[in-house]
């Protein structure tokens, strides 16, 4: 006696199921916010610490894979150091840097007036 069955088989996953649907949408949001975290260090969106406010580094030249001098600007001087991995050296203290009197500060720009400025170069306005 022989009997046959025939076993219809299902896919494993329906393409249209809410569990497929929840994660494509969760795998999404997550790799935004990667793609978005990547961005803001990449472009330096991250704003400046209070401790830097009165430093800045105004010229750096590296003098082997882990030495370098720099020169940082101060309120009333500049440093020259010396860094490595290990230690950072006050190697000269130079007077402070002459302000140029052609040096003009830069503008803010408000969101407002970039975005008129992008659509007027495209041709959009």
């Amino acid at each position: 006696m022989k009997t046959q069955t025939t076993v219809q088989q299902q896919p494993a996953v329906n393409a249209s199921s809410p569990l497929v649907q929840v994660s494509g949408a969760l795998t999404a949001i997550i790799v935004f916010i990667l793609l978005a975290a990547w961005l803001a260090k990449r472009f330096g969106f991250a704003g400046k610490t209070s401790a830097a406010k009165g430093l800045k580094v105004s010229a750096s030249c590296n003098l082997g894979p882990r030495e370098r001098v720099v020169v940082i600007d101060v309120e009333d001087a500049r440093l020259v150091l010396g860094v490595t991995a290990s230690q950072i050296t006050h190697l000269h203290t130079l007077p402070p840097a002459p302000v140029s009197p052609d040096a003009e500060p830069v503008e803010q720009v408000d969101f407002q007036s970039l975005m008129k400025n992008l659509l007027i170069r495209n041709g959009k306005a």
